[in-house]
């Protein structure tokens, strides 16, 4: 599954329909804690990048495993949303549009 950013694509395709997945993961009630604590005297908050690089890693699976449901060879023009962490919980949202390529004419 070809998964892209770019709105286009080199070779012959026809474009489908947008294809959509969402991810939500749950911090705990410990992560919450200490990143209150960073958050409080400064520095990178260490736990809460590695759950959103997990979460958006599930939602792009995701994304896959769905255009692959609907058929197509890929997904074009692939935007996330702008995650946000609220009431222990992070969300990641990605769309793109479907893409099938074209078979050469035998």
């Amino acid at each position: 599954m070809r998964l892209l950013t770019t709105p286009t694509l080199d070779e012959p395709h026809e474009k489908g329909e947008m294809v959509y997945a969402c991810a939500i993961s749950g911090a705990n009630i410990i992560r919450d804690v200490r990143e209150a604590i960073v958050n409080t005297v400064g520095g990178r908050m260490t736990k809460y990048e590695a759950l959103l690089d997990k979460t958006i890693g599930y939602a792009l699976d995701a994304l896959a495993q769905r255009a692959a449901d609907l058929g197509y060879d890929g997904v074009l023009d692939i935007r996330l949303s702008h995650p946000t962490i609220t009431h222990g919980a992070l969300e990641v949202v990605a769309t793109g549009t479907g893409f099938r390529v074209r078979k050469p004419a035998a």
